[in-house]
């Protein structure tokens, strides 16, 4: 395996990753009452 190939999995692998991450807290967030579970965690 190509040293490019390998950077090529790796950055798709995060690239979902984060998506993933972006999409479990905008769902979490919109499952406890919005703009006040920041206030009150802070």
């Amino acid at each position: 395996m190509h040293l490019s190939e390998k950077w090529k999995i790796v950055a798709k692998t995060a690239f979902y990753f984060i998506i993933i991450i972006i999409l479990l807290y905008l769902y979490s967030y919109s499952h406890t009452g919005g703009a006040h579970f920041i206030y009150n965690e802070f």
